[in-house]
């Protein structure tokens, strides 16, 4: 448990707070603990800060590895396993974390900024929702103990996404020495949507993240929306300043990790499950690398890929869609049954398509990051559908590693739009005909103009690298 704030202790001068941490750990049958260190563009961002710079990471403990870790350490995982780093593991009961982050964040919010709600049946907000929202407060309040504790006089505190929305306001309360951001990976919903929620959790929530200085969006159609909400439920945002930085690809690790030997190995798998087509050369690929999250719209996706092969049969056993769906949020039923449907449809696609020498539809379902950047590699054409999406660093990194070039086929509602739709082919996501015609015109784009398009995307898509992206928001904090 998260004990009381103290008296300001001489602690870090910058903190970071997400739910998931740099660093996780796994408890072997003999009881030793296992450190796998985290990637992303927060691990990466952080250690711009350089070694001599005071910071601590606080998440919470996600499994029994890491609970152990926290018995065992009092929390602070040996700087050693983080990248120099100290971090703080927060061990919240495990029945208030999962009513929190499944029962509200990733049921609720999510759904919400997503807008993924089948509006005739849901939402309920009844008993149920209540009891979850209380331990949604309580995740928070033990987040922002645990930063009052940990934080130095004026230290600057950068907390992150929809998970600890209501933490700016409680450490403000606790802490109004300190400067405090908040960061929001997803969209925001627009003032219509947004109002489904209770109308006091509704107005908790924009308070909680008012209680922030400055308040981070991927795009300036995020922020916008998230003005509008507080227009519409408070009357304004009371002087709390936006920003917005689209964080992207970081193209040195990118194309430095995609030409290790791993990936060199499944590349050539890659190469011999896609085959070549009746005049012997190599078949043309769709590449899709999602995990299975509604937003992503994987089903239509397929569904637009049946239709080519039907309306466009010279692309017969000349093409395949190399689709890499990796399971997401299993414990949710909702999630496990779109991750079946997505299976399902694929069989269907190769029984009715496929022969003996050409499989329509290559589906990966176990996570393989070699193997998705060896995907990268290869890619003709590069789908990206999301129904919704905050950004989507799949299209900005495909085109960084591509080895020959490629044809981003990227829906208009992916927050990358915004910086990638100039040169990108652009998709309703609902338009399942509409994506079909779009493949057919990426795989017809002949190699000068798909170069180029390639080098405008890659451009762009780094234009501001996990480092940059961090030390802005810091710098328009403590500025």
């Amino acid at each position: 448990m998260v004990s009381e704030r103290s008296a300001v202790p001489a602690g870090a001068e910058v903190l970071v707070a997400s739910n998931r941490g740099p660093v996780s750990y796994s408890l072997g049958e003999d009881g030793t603990l296992t450190a796998k260190r985290g990637g992303g563009g927060l691990v990466s961002g952080l250690s711009a800060i350089g070694p001599d710079t005071n910071a601590v990471w606080v998440c919470a403990a996600l499994g029994d590895g890491d609970r152990e870790a926290v018995r065992r350490t009092g929390g602070a995982p040996a700087p050693g396993d983080t990248g120099g780093r100290r971090v703080r593991m927060l061990d919240i009961p495990a029945e208030v974390h999962a009513q929190a982050y499944n029962g509200i964040a990733n049921s609720v919010l999510w759904f919400v900024h997503h807008m993924l709600y089948q509006t005739p049946l849901e939402p309920v907000f009844g008993a149920e929702f209540r009891a979850q929202w209380a331990s949604y407060e309580a995740y928070n309040r033990a987040f922002a103990r645990a930063l009052a504790d940990e934080a130095a006089e004026g230290a600057a505190v950068l907390v992150q996404d929809y998970h600890l929305a209501l933490v700016p306001g409680m450490l403000r309360t606790l802490r109004p020495d300190v400067r405090i951001a908040h960061f929001s990976h997803t969209p925001w919903a627009p003032p219509e949507y947004f109002r489904m929620l209770p109308d006091d959790v509704a107005e908790q929530l924009l308070r909680g993240m008012l209680g922030a200085d400055r308040l981070g969006f991927l795009t300036h159609r995020w922020a916008d929306a998230f003005t509008a909400c507080c227009a519409a439920v408070l009357g304004g945002t009371g002087g709390t300043g936006t920003g917005v930085y689209g964080l992207g690809a970081d193209a040195g690790f990118l194309r430095e990790r995609s030409h290790r030997a791993d990936v060199a190995d499944r590349l050539a798998a890659l190469r011999e499950q896609i085959g070549t087509g009746p005049d012997g050369s190599p078949r043309r690929t769709i590449v899709r690398v999602d995990r299975t999250e509604l937003s992503k719209n994987i089903v239509r996706g397929l569904l637009a890929y049946r239709q080519l092969l039907a309306d466009r049969p010279s692309w017969r056993e000349r093409v395949v869609h190399v689709a890499f769906a990796y399971p997401s949020r299993q414990d949710l039923a909702v999630y496990r049954d779109y991750t079946a449907a997505v299976g399902r449809l694929a069989d269907e696609i190769n029984a009715e398509y496929g022969t003996a020498g050409w499989t329509p539809v290559v589906l990966h379902v176990k996570d393989d990051f070699a193997r998705s950047l060896a995907a990268y590699r290869l890619a003709d054409v590069a789908l990206v559908n999301p129904i919704r999406d905050g950004m989507n660093l799949v299209a900005k990194e495909i085109p960084v590693v591509s080895d020959h070039g490629c044809a981003l086929v990227l829906s208009r509602e992916a927050g990358a739009h915004e910086e990638l739709g100039a040169a990108a082919i652009t998709v309703n996501p609902y338009d399942v005909s509409g994506t079909a015609e779009a493949l057919h015109e990426a795989l017809s784009m002949d190699a000068a103009e798909r170069a180029e398009r390639t080098e405008r995307l890659a451009a762009a898509a780094t234009a501001l690298p996990p480092d940059r992206w961090f030390l802005a928001q810091l710098r328009a904090l403590t500025g």
